[in-house]
């Protein structure tokens, strides 16, 4: 009869004990900064039990909301040593248990370094860079399957292939990772691309599992390399599995239901923007399949802020990359970010804010000056360059230098440098995964990408390459984004053609990839280009000059985007040549006396190591 009894009891726990379906984050570290976590329970009607916990554990708070399966239990975690516990919920004479664990942090995680001006950020699309594990082409728990003969389908790409090509990125000069969000996507379609998430706590299971990410950045520290993790903050995938029974009616913006963004950034900070519109911008949905989070719910704010540090000390990551983040409620998406760097002081984030100002910029980047007219500041280390890759999509193209064509253009960008508070710490890129490719709009000329990818690579900031730009791939915007996210040559089995290897690369490919792999690899150790200060010459004749320098050395940088050849008298640089009589070309090894004057041929550029 005990037996009996005991049977029952074990069965009984094991039924209750299923009620809870989810616990988010699973678990958490002893000694954070952020001590008070509030840890989700969901399960049918959970919320029906009362909520005590063991071990002495403080709890701070329990709420509640309308929807009956979630309940939110804020812990106190500050001074407590690394432990496990348990979490009993009772309702009536009947209770179930949830066990947790405080785990010890990696040594000095705190002070973790991040990406800076001394990397070169390789960004891909994982799903089209390899295909390390074909068995997880398609998987049981995923929608979508594998079909490599749809442009916009799932090809196949995984952690596996990243991990088995990441010497070929160490070899280009590149020092940092930034592949596009790996988490759950479970969209039916068009879900390669991973920005309609469907939980964030997971890897998407056709690219590997947590530990395959963890493993990653591992591979990568072992190189010297770092991890940048692409964070969604403004929207999930509607397949989330909250979309269908979200915890608070105002967990995602509603009108009721949907409505569009009207994309307008401007009316963040615009004075005479009407409220409407600015509520449109902020709270209007990125597109239908994509439901907009409300960061001005407390609940959404601190479950994305422990879910960007949990991945932060779970994957060992080294920086964030934020999706559309000039797009999140400003307010909310500033405590957000300063909720991380908090956490980790050294931590660096670069927010997507794709405009075409840069005093509209610069509102966004930390300790603006811009932004402090109205009291604002978004914490936020980083922004990408969008005015300096408006101007490299067309200028090279220009032959003929006028008021506002040619070199001009890229000179006037770095005139307005004064607006951002740290422009050391922009992000600067010819291209990236959602914009027009630069081999496409240049017909694979190497002239041209020798001169685009001189200048990224020695003006201030920190150089971003994608995937493919080193061996000349192309694609058309106009054909689709699939177009311009071609899979890489020999990330498949059955590749005619294998570009991560000098023996399997064509000649084209391999004069890119060459000049590339000599110009990042420079710039490793350039500490001139990664903290030097900057002097810039007024183009003449479409000859861009600039000088970067610092106590130990000087470079000289010529860009020459005239097609004919030019004569550059030296006279006007004697500010930064002083007493150098020579300067040595960092590509070629040639060396130039820089006494009278120097010549460079037309649509090329010299990087010139003073001496």
């Amino acid at each position: 009869m005990k037996k009996y009894i005991l049977s029952l009891l074990l069965l009984f726990t094991f039924v209750s004990n299923a009620q809870i379906q989810r616990v988010e984050p699973p678990f958490w570290w002893s000694g954070m900064n952020l001590s008070e976590v509030q840890i989700m329970f969901y399960g049918k009607n959970i919320a029906q039990n009362d909520v005590s916990v063991s071990n002495g554990i403080v709890i701070k708070n329990i709420k509640k909301t309308e929807n009956p399966n979630y309940v939110f239990v804020t812990i106190d975690t500050k001074n407590v040593a690394t432990q496990n516990f348990v979490f009993t919920f009772k309702n009536g004479k009947k209770s179930f248990t949830q066990n947790y664990s405080l785990k010890a942090r990696r040594d000095n995680s705190k002070n973790r370094k991040s990406y800076d001006s001394s990397d070169v950020i390789y960004l891909i699309m994982p799903d089209r860079f390899a295909n390390g594990n074909p068995n997880n082409d398609s998987t049981n728990n995923t929608n979508e399957k594998g079909n490599r003969t749809n442009p916009g389908g799932r090809h196949g790409g995984d952690i596996e292939g990243i991990i088995k090509n990441l010497d070929y990125i160490k070899e280009l000069g590149a020092t940092a990772l930034w592949p596009t969000p790996l988490c759950e996507d479970n969209d039916e379609t068009y879900s390669y691309h991973g920005y309609g998430q469907s939980d964030v706590y997971k890897m998407d299971s056709r690219y590997g599992t947590n530990e395959d990410y963890v493993r990653l950045s591992a591979e990568l520290h072992k190189r010297g390399m770092k991890n940048i993790m692409d964070y969604v903050t403004n929207h999930w995938g509607w397949k989330h599995w909250m979309y269908n029974d979200l915890p608070t009616y105002d967990w995602i913006h509603q009108f009721p239901g949907y409505s569009q963004s009207n994309y307008k950034m401007t009316t963040q900070f615009d004075k005479n923007a009407s409220k409407i519109d600015a509520k449109n911008c902020m709270d209007g949905w990125f597109v239908p399949s994509m439901p907009d989070l409300n960061q001005s719910n407390p609940l959404v704010l601190n479950y994305l802020t422990q879910n960007a540090i949990w991945w932060i000390e779970y994957a060992d990551l080294d920086g964030f990359r934020v999706d559309t983040y000039s797009y999140n409620d400003k307010e909310g998406i500033s405590k957000w970010t300063k909720a991380i760097t908090d956490e980790y002081p050294h931590f660096n984030i670069v927010g997507e804010v794709w405009m075409h100002n840069q005093a509209q910029m610069s509102y966004w980047q930390k300790d603006s000056k811009i932004g402090a007219i109205e009291s604002y500041n978004s914490y936020l280390p980083s922004v990408m360059d969008f005015t300096l890759h408006d101007a490299i999509g067309n200028v090279f193209n220009e032959n003929n230098q006028s008021w506002d064509k040619g070199m001009i253009q890229v000179y006037d960008n770095f005139v307005n440098d004064f607006l951002y508070p740290n422009p050391n710490n922009l992000l600067v890129f010819v291209e990236n995964h959602d914009t027009g490719r630069f081999n496409e709009i240049y017909k694979n000329d190497f002239k041209k990408y020798q001169m685009a990818m001189t200048l990224i690579a020695t003006i201030r900031g920190i150089p971003q390459l994608y995937y493919g730009s080193e061996i000349g791939m192309n694609g058309d915007k106009g054909k689709g984004d699939a177009d311009i996210r071609k899979d890489f040559p020999g990330g498949w089995d059955g590749d005619s053609n294998n570009a991560f290897t000098k023996q399997g690369r064509t000649p084209e490919q391999q004069k890119f990839f060459d000049f590339s792999s000599k110009l990042f690899t420079w710039r490793k150790s350039a500490a001139v280009i990664h903290s030097g200060k900057t002097t810039h010459y007024i183009p003449e004749n479409n000859v861009y000059v600039y000088f970067r320098y610092n106590e130990q050395q000087t470079v000289m940088v010529v860009i020459n985007n005239n097609p004919e050849k030019q004569t550059i008298k030296t006279k006007r640089f004697n500010e930064n040549i002083q007493n150098f009589k020579s300067g040595k070309d960092v590509i070629t090894d040639k060396s130039y006396d820089l006494k009278d004057e120097i010549e460079i041929d037309g649509k090329s550029a010299l990087i010139l190591e003073l001496q």
